[in-house]
């Protein structure tokens, strides 16, 4: 079917609205209309060349929309249901059967379009760009996704800005609900209020934490973590011992960390004032070969302490998303407040505003 979406015909370069057409949906293959979508890192990842990506392709991973049309093997989902796509994952091996879809053994190839039989869309030139990024590529109007990966939301709350929940926002709270699960009173440092960091701390929320301490160089979304549900914020900027500012505020050091920025030197600042038994839960991976970061390690390992790495939020979609959607209702999981949206047109403008910090969590509105 003809539709129009935001390809990236080459890497580092901004994204060409076309006109393409899609293939129709076979077995179990959903169509959904897109109504929102938002922009991650990743995808900018993608599109400047840093992880494999090939061109011409179409990316976007945080999709949510109205299916359309549904291939002969569906059974969970038909035309006019809601939907919001997460990534995608086989269902048959062995951590799929096990419920942990995000460490699918076909992650990668499902996620990153390194399947060289996927099928593309057709663009007006004659050649094909990449489909099924993320199971979805949902920078478009609409999207070809399969029942797996799309996961059916009430029709009562507004579509355009849900699709963040099936990454970005899954990321950040999952993390903390579903993979380190502390205990009410318990303590819990965020480095990086981005929209995963502050996700994190809506989660944090939830569980009852009691001292959370958000980390960040920006005041005004050291702010919005404060809105959000952070009881202390630091900013690095004013401080010269982040382990210290920490332990000032926590004296026995805390009982988690969860790392949204990436960056070795803060991780390595922050880890002084973990506690005794605490964890050091990994969302952006920082380069393992920076020599602060090993030296931050040692001492770790001294006291018992425990570093894990989180993918997508250790979630199953089915599960969480509405879950999150049921604590939004609630009026306990105020993601919209990190959202601002743009017209689909304004896709490059976005991706500058989020880039530049301007924006937290940009979400491209398509409309339903």
């Amino acid at each position: 079917m003809k539709t129009v979406a935001a390809v990236a015909r080459t890497e580092k370069e901004p994204f060409s609205l076309e006109e393409v057409v899609l293939p129709e949906p076979e077995g179990a293959d959903v169509l959904v209309r897109i109504a929102g979508v938002g922009i991650c890192h990743t995808d900018l990842a993608s599109r400047d060349g840093s992880l494999g990506a090939p061109f011409p392709s179409i990316f976007g991973h945080e999709g949510a929309g109205v299916v359309e049309k549904v291939g002969p093997l569906v059974t969970k989902l038909k035309p006019g249901d809601h939907v919001v796509l997460a990534p995608a994952s086989d269902g048959t091996c062995r951590h799929c059967q096990t419920g942990n879809p995000m460490y699918c053994e076909h992650f990668t190839e499902l996620n990153f379009q390194t399947e060289p039989r996927a099928e593309g869309a057709s663009l007006s030139d004659g050649k094909t760009a990449a489909l099924r990024y993320f199971g979805q590529s949902s920078f478009g109007h609409h999207a070809l996704a399969s029942e797996r990966n799309a996961v059916k939301v009430p029709t009562d709350i507004p579509l355009h800005l849900l699709g963040p929940l099936g990454c970005g926002i899954q990321t950040g709270a999952g993390t903390v609900m579903n993979g380190l699960r502390p205990e009410a009173g318990q303590s819990i440092v965020i480095l990086g209020t981005g929209a995963v960091g502050l996700a994190a701390i809506i989660g944090a929320a939830v569980c009852g934490c009691g001292d959370i301490i958000a980390v960040d160089r920006v005041d005004s979304r050291l702010e919005v973590a404060r809105e959000l549900g952070a009881t202390h914020t630091v900013n690095t900027s004013n401080v010269t011992d982040l382990g210290t500012a920490i332990m000032e505020i926590v004296p026995h050091g805390v009982d988690f960390i969860v790392d949204c920025a990436g960056a070795a030197g803060l991780l390595a600042a922050a880890i002084l004032g973990l506690g005794k038994l605490g964890t050091v839960a990994l969302v952006a991976v920082p380069p393992t070969t920076d020599r602060k970061l090993e030296l931050a390690w040692f001492p770790t390992l001294l006291q018992g302490q425990s570093v894990r790495g989180f993918v997508e939020g250790n979630s199953v979609p089915d599960i969480f998303i509405p879950r999150m959607i049921e604590l939004y209702v609630q009026g306990r999981f105020p993601f919209d407040k990190i959202i601002k949206t743009y017209p689909f047109d304004q896709i490059n403008k976005a991706v500058e505003d989020q880039l530049s910090g301007a924006t937290i969590k940009a979400v491209l509105k398509v409309g339903v």
